[in-house]
């Protein structure tokens, strides 16, 4: 590596309070929803052209690639998504967005960045002016990504249905960063195995035999079927999934009938699927057919009426790092920025994320990691009976601008001068 983490850090706090920090304020008021980040899109490829990359703009929808070709060496890209949420801020920030937007169903609804992707496309242009300034200590293609529909798991998948390694080199690495509430300012998370879940989108419909709620002899009810679905489902974790391997399945959406005294002659349920590996996938969607299947058989339903699952082909598949290239920058990390820099034995959930839709097919060798966003006293006070730790996807959700964007560009600098060092 050519440069010093101190030299990196004294540059990367310079420019926060030069430009940054401002910045950082500037998406944080502007959000906009997913598939709808014109003017976000717009905002993030000035940043880069003023930084000296070549921009194209308009990349599944509204996505942003930005390319600086400096010599010899490896492509390497860099990936920060830009949809905000359908979410009214409550945060009490004098920089809270105020925002409002017509949505995909022509409501108009508030908006605001409640997961971070402020913070994400702010590191992105400090990595940016970063590597533009320093020129000098790296070799090889920097290439940087603005995503749109990250919040739908979509965009990923739009920008590459757009033949992205077509017009543009297939990169030899790629990098992706997200801030977390639940992660203490002045720490990485960079698990070696999965992220964040791959997620399937499941459907059950069934068909029963309506009926007058008082005589529930002369129809099937398909409300005391799904209540059967939905339990008999539970059983597919904790029976079915080995104890060590991770999976939910979650059923999100019960909906059926009309009126207190009817028995419907129809329900739905709507699940969502989680999963880390082919296999397990695999089990959990199997498992789905077979008991919404057998469960209508049970109720007495004929063959042609069983209850119909559909699985969306919205499917993302799971954000899995790769393990030598992860191990390479983990170490890094803690030659350059202290031993104690990783926040070693910590899960994110099983939320899901399309950055794979870049990595997987064909497979590029990728690093996701997560940056503390929440200062260590207010989550060992949360811990201790105080406050919880506001959520993603919260109106209260907050994170401590300056740590956690500081040290993204800083990680994210490093990361990249460690492989652009080959």
């Amino acid at each position: 590596m050519a440069l010093g983490s101190e030299s990196i850090n004294t540059a990367v706090q310079a420019d926060y309070d030069r430009h940054l920090g401002e910045l950082f304020a500037h998406f944080h008021r502007n959000p906009e929803l997913s598939m709808m980040e014109f003017k976000t899109a717009e905002r993030l490829a000035q940043e880069l052209r003023s930084a000296g990359f070549d921009v194209a703009t308009g990349i599944g929808g509204t996505g942003v690639i930005a390319l600086m070709e400096n010599g010899a060496g490896p492509t390497i890209m860099v990936r920060a998504d830009m949809d905000g949420l359908p979410v009214l801020e409550k945060s009490g920030l004098s920089y809270a967005s105020t925002a409002t937007q017509i949505d995909w169903a022509g409501r108009e609804v508030p908006v605001m960045h409640a997961c971070g992707h402020d913070m994400h496309m702010t590191s992105l242009v400090g990595t940016a002016r970063y590597m533009a300034a320093n020129k000098d200590a790296w070799s090889g293609t920097l290439m940087l990504i603005g995503q749109p529909a990250e919040e739908r798991i979509g965009g990923a998948k739009m920008m590459m249905e757009d033949g992205l390694w077509g017009p543009y080199p297939k990169p030899d690495y790629a990098l992706a960063l997200h801030v977390s509430a639940e992660i203490p300012v002045g720490k990485l998370v960079a698990a070696t195995d999965a992220m964040y879940s791959g997620a399937d989108t499941v459907d059950i419909a069934i068909t029963g035999v309506a009926a007058h709620g008082a005589s529930p002899h002369s129809g099937i009810d398909p409300v005391v079927l799904g209540s059967q679905i939905v339990l008999a489902l539970q059983t597919l974790v904790s029976r079915e999934l080995p104890p060590r391997e991770p999976g939910v399945v979650t059923v999100g959406s019960f909906h059926a009938g009309t009126k207190h005294n009817i028995i419907s002659d129809s329900a739905h349920l709507e699940l969502t699927v989680r999963s880390e590996d082919p296999k397990s996938r695999q089990l959990l969607l199997d498992g789905i057919v077979r008991i919404a299947e057998n469960m209508g058989r049970v109720a007495g339903l004929p063959e042609d009426k069983l209850p119909k699952v559909t699985i969306s082909d919205e499917s993302v598949p799971p954000t899995v790092n790769d393990k030598a290239l992860t191990e390479r920058l983990r170490s890094v990390w803690q030659a350059t920025l202290g031993d104690d820099i990783l926040e070693e034995g910590k899960r994110l959930g099983m939320g899901a994320e399309d950055f794979g839709f870049f990595t997987v097919d064909p497979y590029i060798p990728s690093t996701y990691f997560a940056v503390g966003g929440t200062p260590a006293r207010v989550i060992e006070e949360a811990k201790n009976g105080g406050a919880a730790v506001p959520s993603h996807h919260s109106g209260l959700f907050k994170i401590e601008p300056e740590a956690s964007v500081t040290l993204g560009v800083e990680a994210m600098v490093i990361a990249l001068l460690e492989l652009f060092d080959e």
